[in-house]
């Protein structure tokens, strides 16, 4: 057997993909155990792993949970590297062989018995699992409401052996400590349905009028009775734990009601199968405010067929800005993780605020820009929401506030310096994409002031905020973070300045400036364009270091990000941004590839600094607390590469753009999938780094899909990669493939008409050749007219 074959032998014995519809499989429950899929819809979100744990919280109006750990848990917010355990919530089905007494679980815990066959199937809008064993066939399949915060189960138990069998099925939904003040569980024999009830914990007086309205109350619903149900569950567990738990060696569950017990979802049915027989069993799980709810919700999702009428609109909903780019390069592997799922991760970042009321500034906007290529209209009303919060002197608040109700909390109650940068660098794509100048005349009035200045003077004054917030060297105080949110010690005495701010300032100056340009605002145009230039000589007056650009300046005027420190040498956000800001002559650029292929570049990406920090750096911030290769602290942090690999495409450099963009997606080979441990079904927010301190953990995946990198990848494809980027005139044609590959076919939606272009490598030309219906442009830019196709040919050299 050859090499190729090999490698696609070893790698299907793990993975299936299927290129038509987008399905990944996974073919084991232990090759990479925290391998998982998510599900969203406007009111929830659940990630659920191959094995069986679900993490899920709905909003009421902030996150809360509806499963709970054995003990209190933060609820507000996602945690990277979810750590998985016995308790931890999760959907499971015992099934137990009534004539034998052998028992499993699906989809793979708690039992963990091994299984004849295993296939856990991501899908845009589903997650199924496909299972084997002594003759038995379990399908389970999880969907959502289209609007609702329901979760819709299926379990199919098939009879594939050549004997009729006597099983008992039990779904064991966990539901966990819910409350200390109170918590109790019931069956409802008019529902079909355990219904949980808990109290929000509260000491103070007022939080119970904040907290009158929760929803309290966690249901399983069936679509037909049990047999009988437990709903305590440490007698359910009892000394045989949840690996084969008392309640399932008897004969019947007790039928017992929790009473200020830890509750557990347990059902059992006895099915009798005949030989090729099958029965499907359906579940609604959810939480819910009153009885009255939950009897609605069976009423509204139990009755004719409205189940699977519900898991069709849930479909049709996610399925909404699919299809808005389609590709075919020699990487199939990279092809189907862009045609499938690229444009799904973009639309759950703008379609939901991940899930928050109160998202960062910079990653509201980062979102919508990203929501831009998808839908235009959101976006559109994002930037403006923006702006309407932003204060007249210019600045941008940390968090930006999604209802009248809503209030900042957490990190945005840390004051960050950087939030205005991400205006004209986000309404640039904006305005690529839509040529929707018209936006920059609409009125705003501002937080704190009832005057009415157009969307165009917001940013003149957002600009002029970033001036005026620098010190007497020029460089932008970064007062208690930038970009990076734990940086939060370089300027907290008021000193302390930041060297990649002063480049985002700088590019952020250039953008609006040529947007000025553009709306003939010449008199502002010179203005950002020469305080850009200013930036940028600060820059390399006080923070080049002879190879790269420091990070920046603390409050007792120490450069740090510099060959004479032992942990954090260099970071590669002022590298990046250097290149953008067009801050770096041509021999630094130089320079400052070469360092971050020597420091920074891994297997798995580029990192975010080297070393990582293994100790407290008290100039500089939490950041060096954190483990070393996780997170901020030397992680391979996809939304900072992100950044460098459209610097890379911005300074043509191809090659190693794509396949810096490449490693943001897990595979192809099998040895990557495992160190990863994630699918290739999102981007994660980080992979680990710290690649030469500790390279046998180096790679594995956050498995957070929260991250603003996906935005960036789609504006790298579209800007670079692909090379068909919106400009006032139309469409920049511009490609930018590997020097390896021969061609490239594309399909973009722009402007209301459909770009097909085919890019060929052509050896006997000197320059790029492009022909449009077969005609040759002159130029590199197509006026676009809606509802026209375009047949665009790139021949290039």
């Amino acid at each position: 057997m050859n090499e190729m074959a090999k490698f696609l032998t070893e790698v299907n014995q793990l993975l299936e993909k299927d290129h038509e519809s987008g399905e990944v499989h996974l073919l084991s429950p232990t090759a990479m155990p925290k391998a998982s899929a998510f599900l969203w819809n406007a009111k929830m979100m659940i990630q659920v792993n191959c094995r069986g744990f679900a993490t899920a919280q709905h909003m009421q109006p902030e996150p809360a949970k509806y499963t709970y750990a054995p003990n209190l848990e933060a609820k507000t917010f996602m945690q990277p590297e979810q750590p998985y355990y016995t308790h931890h919530p999760g959907r499971f089905f015992y099934i137990k062989d009534e004539e034998t007494g052998s028992l499993f679980s699906a989809p793979y815990e708690p039992c963990r018995a091994p299984l004849d066959q295993f296939k856990f199937v991501a899908r845009a809008s589903e997650v199924k699992w496909v299972l084997k064993k002594d003759d038995l066939e379990v399908a389970i399949s999880l969907s959502l409401a289209k609007d609702q915060p329901i979760e819709l189960w299926s379990c199919t138990v098939k009879n594939s052996g050549s004997k009729a069998r006597k099983l008992s099925v039990y779904p064991f939904f966990t539901i966990g400590y819910m409350s200390w003040m109170n918590q109790a569980c019931v069956f409802d024999p008019e529902l079909n349905g355990i219904i949980a009830s808990c109290v929000t914990p509260y000491q103070k007086y007022p939080d119970y009028f904040k907290q009158k309205d929760f929803k309290d109350k966690t249901y399983l619903l069936a679509d037909r009775k049990p047999d009988a149900y437990e709903l305590r569950r440490e007698p359910f567990e009892g000394e045989g734990g949840l690996h084969y738990p008392d309640g399932i060696r008897a004969s019947q569950l007790s039928n017992s009601d929790a009473r200020y017990e830890t509750p557990a979802a347990v059902m059992q049915y006895r099915l009798s199968l005949e030989t090729g027989e099958s029965q499907e069993l359906r579940y609604l799980f959810g939480p819910a405010k009153e009885a009255e709810d939950i009897r609605q919700i069976q009423a509204q999702y139990f009755t004719d067929n409205q189940f699977v009428e519900t898991k069709k609109a849930y479909h049709q909903r996610l399925s909404k800005y699919r299809g808005k780019l389609h590709i075919e390069t020699p990487d199939q592997d990279f092809n189907h993780f862009v045609n499938h799922w690229l444009d799904r991760q973009v639309f759950y970042h703008g379609d939901v605020n991940r899930l928050t009321t109160d998202p960062q500034t910079r990653n509201y906007l980062q979102d919508n820009m990203g929501m831009g290529y998808l839908s235009p209209g959101v976006a559109r009303a994002a930037f403006l929401n923006a702006l309407s919060q932003q204060e007249r002197s210019g600045a941008m608040p940390d968090g930006i506030l999604l209802s009248e109700e809503a209030e900042l909390k957490y990190i945005n109650q840390v004051p960050h310096t950087d939030h205005c940068v991400w205006l004209p660098i986000c309404l640039q794509a904006y305005l690529d994409e839509t040529n929707d100048y018209d936006l920059l005349n609409e009125i705003l009035s501002f937080k704190d002031s009832d005057e009415q200045l157009t969307v165009a003077e917001h940013i003149h004054l957002a600009m002029r905020w970033l001036i005026q917030s620098r010190d007497d060297r020029g460089l932008n105080f970064i007062d208690q973070g930038d970009w990076c949110d734990p940086m939060n010690m370089v300027g907290y005495k008021g000193k302390g300045v930041s060297g990649w701010l002063t480049l985002a300032a700088a590019y952020a100056l250039r953008c609006w400036a040529q947007i000025c340009q553009h709306i003939k605002a010449i008199p502002e145009s010179k203005e950002f364009l020469h305080a850009a230039d200013d930036c940028n000589q600060a820059v390399n007056r006080h923070t080049w270091e002879g190879q790269w650009y420091g990070r920046g300046i603390t409050d007792d005027g120490v450069l740090f990000g510099t060959r004479q420190d032992q942990e954090g040498r260099i970071f590669l956000n002022p590298q990046a941004w250097a290149l953008l800001a067009e801050a770096a002559d041509d021999s630094q650029q130089k320079s400052i590839i070469k360092a971050v292929e020597e420091n920074l570049e891994t297997p798995y990406g580029v990192e975010l600094l080297a070393p990582s920090f293994t100790a407290m750096r008290a100039d500089v911030g939490r950041v060096t607390q954190k483990h070393p290769g996780s997170a901020e602290n030397g992680s391979v942090y996809n939304h900072a590469a992100a950044f460098y690999i459209y610097a890379l495409y911005k300074i043509g450099q191809p090659d190693k753009a794509f396949d810096l963009l490449r490693k943001m997606v897990p595979g192809p080979d099998l040895s990557d999938y495992l160190q990863r441990g994630q699918l290739p079904v999102y981007i994660p927010n980080y992979y680990r780094g710290a690649f030469r301190q500790f390279p046998d953990r180096a790679g594995r995946s956050s498995q957070l899909f929260n991250t603003g990198t996906v935005h960036w990848f789609y504006r790298c494809l579209i800007d670079g990669l692909i090379g068909l980027r919106g400009c006032p005139e139309g469409l920049k044609i511009a490609p930018q493939i590997p020097s390896s590959w021969k061609n490239m076919k594309v399909t973009r939606q722009f402007r209301g008409a459909e770009i097909q272009m085919q890019v060929l490598r052509n050896h006997n030309l000197t320059q790029t050749r492009i022909s449009i219906d077969g005609q040759v442009l002159v130029g590199n830019v197509l006026q676009v007219e809606p509802k026209k196709v375009y047949e665009v040919l790139v021949e290039v050299c």
